[in-house]
């Protein structure tokens, strides 16, 4: 009754104040779930108080009487507004900002000026990776309680990569090469460490991949050791690096763990079971968890820190996981572990592991209905304070009453985005930092005083973009042709929602999810150019339970593309697309679905564009000469036939959905990408096919970045190649 009794208000009100407005959340409770939801309803409300300026009502209702539960129906976040005569007094608005010339296509696609922050140990610092006026990324550590900030590292011919405090006083860090693709990268990542204020500089790992004596002479560690994240030691200079057994490409070896004294530079070598390759660490920065692989089998073994022996926990099959398969998430401070397991259920969810018993406790400590769980733990060095969780938008579910109330209170600052909170884990400040974004927002910081309530802007990742200009993002929901429900994120753009041309954006893997709410700047692109974008979790996705995983094995081309296709289906049903102007798109895996949508559905995709997408699964498998693929001999053995497909037992499946062999059925127009340096799929899926569709269709053009891999690494690239995509949507679908 509600629902029911909030609409008979809403009109009441209406017939005697013009000003009301209402919207609804089809598929909440008395109260909004969704954290999207509650983002949106805190918006509109300011924005509608600022608009009128008159006595109004605003309303917002849901449909569901009972407990606010997350997406069930169709449409996940259709909002039913109903403003009826809500400006009609108003005076007459200026310009509409859409006949504005569009945002540029750069402020997409450019490195962000501003990527990355964190508070040191203490609370008393705050390392910052920023852009500076060569175009490099640097690393400087700002002083909160003078604000004077000082540059720890930076170089002319490298861009800082991964950091981390090793203690209050010291950090750690890798460097990247932002103006190389992979093809033309030559040197590894590196490792240096420098006080916070720039001195004692040190590398302790070398650059080259050179694997001659020389790194016993120089003191260096190998190239290919890495940084291991994780929990800094209080006091301690070392820090946790792996380095991976050399072999050869595509084959996964043993990876080492050792301790790396940053000031010294000297290393041991952590005792560990056969055949590791994952690490963790506990909240006190010591190893605590290894798992292991060997062909299709892994296995997750644990460290007794009252013995510093290894026990074996659990066994799992390494591609396709099995009943009592879990992934550990991480130590509280107190030693608790806890994973991410689905012990009889759909969906994964948190649990707490009994290290004494071997198994998970019977009941989780965070579920979600509509989704698997995953996230992080969020701590202080004295207790677990709540978890980062991931349902349609990042959000953080709070134990510590005081960080509930210190989340609250940053929310009311910041009522439009979503605002993760990180907390100093032996904090001596009331200092928080606060990560923000939404959908018409790209991720900016600020840190947040818990004493004095005060916002200081730390940095924004795109300066150039105007959320006031940005299209909205909705997670809607609905069903496949046999009944299956399948989530998808619907982009429309800024004050349009009805007949518009329809891009049908597929994401790669396929085995993982696509997407989640918040700013994207493809499907933000593609809409500020006038296209609605829909984005199907097809079935195969992860994140939704085994169901739905499940439901998508061995169905390449098959029921995985009938999902994609229904989602393009359903966005014209609901009037949001225009049947004449329906392109179909995608990367990897989606320039597959690209391929096979534009084979099995010739009526409905009026184009396609594929980039760096499998043409053929017998070529995924066996390769070609011509280039070597990173995929690995185990997969290739115990996975791909589980998941995808038998190449002797399922040969005629896979001969009728390979768009390289169905490429004469292909009539549409059609626009190809490919890396020359990819090695996920190589650059031989694209010329082979290119030679056999052309044979056919005229309407096909092929561009190669000779320098890329499996996808843009250079911003003049992702320039390039969606400048072309921009002419090819309006040559075929952008005009009505």
């Amino acid at each position: 009754m509600y629902f029911y009794h909030t609409c008979i208000c809403d009109e009441l009100v209406r017939a005697i104040n013009p000003y009301s407005g209402m919207v609804v959340y089809e598929e909440e409770g008395r109260g909004w779930y969704l954290t999207m939801h509650r983002i949106d309803y805190r918006s509109r409300a300011e924005q509608y108080l600022k608009k009128t300026g008159k006595p109004q009502a605003f309303a917002a209702s849901s449909t569901s009487t009972g407990t606010a539960m997350p997406i069930r129906r169709r449409l996940a976040c259709q909002l039913l507004l109903a403003f009826a005569g809500a400006f009609a007094a108003l005076p007459a608005m200026a310009a509409d900002t859409a006949a504005a010339a569009p945002v540029p296509i750069e402020r997409f696609f450019n490195n962000p000026t501003f990527s990355a922050a964190q508070l040191s140990p203490n609370g008393r610092f705050l390392a910052v990776r920023v852009s500076r006026k060569n175009n490099r990324d640097a690393l400087a550590v700002i002083d909160l309680g003078d604000k004077s900030v000082k540059l720890v590292g930076g170089f002319t011919d490298a861009d800082i990569g991964h950091f981390q405090w090793v203690n209050d006083e010291r950090l750690v860090f890798d460097v990247t090469e932002n103006d190389l693709a992979q093809g033309d990268v030559e040197r590894g990542a590196g490792l240096y460490a420098a006080n916070r204020d720039g001195s004692e500089f040190r590398q302790l790992v070398d650059r080259s991949t050179s694997m001659i004596s020389e790194h016993t002479i120089t003191k260096l560690l190998p190239f290919n050791t890495h940084l291991l994240g994780g929990a800094s030691r209080a006091g301690s200079p070392a820090v946790y690096v792996t380095s991976p057994e050399l072999v050869e490409l595509g084959e996964i070896g043993s990876v080492d763990l050792l301790r790396l004294d940053t000031k010294t530079g000297r290393s041991t070598t952590v005792q560990r079971p056969a055949h590791a390759t994952h690490w963790m660490l506990d909240a006190k920065g010591e190893p605590r968890i290894v798992s292991t692989h060997d062909k299709d089998k892994g296995a997750m073994y644990y460290r007794d820190p009252a013995t510093d022996n290894w026990r074996k926990l659990l066994d799992y099959n390494e591609f396709v996981g099995n009943k009592g398969a879990m992934n550990p998430v991480g130590f509280a401070p107190d030693g608790t572990l806890y994973v991410s397991a689905q012990p009889g259920r759909d969906k994964r969810a948190l649990y707490r592991f009994d290290l004494a018993a071997g198994k998970p406790d019977a009941e989780p400590l965070v579920e979600l209905a509509d989704y698997d769980f995953s996230g992080q733990l969020v701590m202080s060095d004295s207790k677990l304070l709540g978890v980062h969780i991931l349902s349609d938008a990042r959000s953080t579910v709070w134990f510590d009453a005081g960080m509930k109330a210190v989340q609250q209170r940053i929310d009311a600052l910041l009522p439009r985005t979503v605002n993760l909170v990180s907390v100093a884990p032996r904090a001596e400040t009331p200092w928080v930092l606060v990560q923000s974004y939404s959908d018409v927002q790209p991720k900016f910081w600020n840190l947040f005083n818990t004493e004095t309530g005060k916002l200081d802007k730390v940095g924004s990742s795109y300066d150039g973009i105007d959320p006031a200009r940005m299209a909205t993002q909705d997670a809607v929901r609905y069903k496949a042709r046999d009944g299956l429900v399948i989530p998808a994120w619907l982009t429309l753009p800024k004050d349009k929602r009805k007949n518009l041309p329809l891009v049908v954006l597929v994401h790669g893997g396929p085995y993982l999810r696509g997407g989640e709410w918040g700013w994207h700047s493809d499907g933000q692109f593609l809409a500020s150019r006038g296209y609605a974008v829909i984005e199907p979790e097809y079935r195969g996705s992860t994140g939704f339970g085994s169901k739905h995983y499940h439901a998508g094995w061995k169905q390449w081309g098959l029921k995985m593309q009938d999902d994609i296709a229904d989602a393009a289906k359903w966005a014209i049903a609901e009037g949001i697309a225009d049947p004449k102007r329906i392109c179909i798109a995608g990367a990897s895996y989606g320039g597959y679905a690209t391929l096979m949508g534009l084979v099995n559905d010739p009526g409905l995709y009026k184009c396609g564009i594929d980039w760096v997408g499998v043409t053929d699964i017998g070529l995924l498998a066996n390769g070609h000469w011509s280039a070597q693929s990173d995929m690995t001999n185990d997969y290739r053995k115990y996975g791909m036939p589980t998941l995808v497909g038998d190449l002797v037992k399922d040969a005629d499946q896979l001969k009728q959905t390979s768009p390289l062999v169905q490429a004469a059925r292909i009539t549409q127009p059609l626009l190809l990408a490919y890396g020359g340096a990819d090695m996920r799929v190589p650059i031989y899926h694209g010329r082979k096919f290119y030679d056999a569709v052309k044979a056919t269709n005229p309407n096909v053009e092929m561009v190669v970045y000779e320098e890329e891999g499996h996808g843009w690494a250079l911003p003049k690239n992702r320039i390039d190649f969606w400048g072309r995509v921009e002419k090819f949507l309006e040559k075929h679908i952008g005009k009505p």
